[in-house]
């Protein structure tokens, strides 16, 4: 595949993760993730609480509960339930994962992480790349492809 047609992929792959998050109860901040194997979405998810819990993401000062799962750990426990496996894949995430879903992103055998939004706490991203798996930042906002600073050890 072409590098062009690759970040046409990604960008697409990154908008429909974006549609997705807009599922999630969360008032703060709605995120979404796809998980992509050969061209094909075998999983994803969004942010929001666990299966039979009310759907409140935030308590009454706005802060959100600490039971809220991420929505890449929603999917990567979503394709761990099903026959598909993540080896190999490349997770779209909205917003880029912070350090304990990057824990998760490595032991799935995710091999490629392309992210939308900079968190303000950039751990996660920098353990990913130590990992030596690729990091791609997208700004579906600009349709700007932020040149990749993985590193291979």
């Amino acid at each position: 595949m072409t590098a062009e047609k690759q970040k046409q992929f990604d960008h697409s792959y990154l908008e429909m993760a974006a549609v997705w998050g807009r599922n999630s109860y969360c008032k703060r901040r709605q995120v979404g993730a796809i998980i992509v194997k050969d061209r094909m979405i075998i999983s994803d998810g969004y942010n929001g609480t666990p299966s039979g819990f009310e759907n409140v993401c935030e308590d009454e000062q706005g802060i959100t509960k600490p039971y809220v799962l991420h929505a890449e750990a929603n999917a990567i426990t979503k394709v761990a339930k099903s026959n598909n496996s993540s080896e190999g894949a490349t997770l779209y995430i909205t917003t880029s994962p912070c350090l304990e879903c990057a824990k998760l992103i490595i032991q799935a055998g995710i091999t490629r992480v392309v992210y939308s939004n900079q968190y303000r706490i950039t751990d996660g991203i920098e353990l990913l790349r130590r990992a030596g798996i690729e990091v791609t930042h997208i700004d579906i906002n600009t349709q700007h492809t932020a040149p990749s600073t993985e590193r291979t050890l």
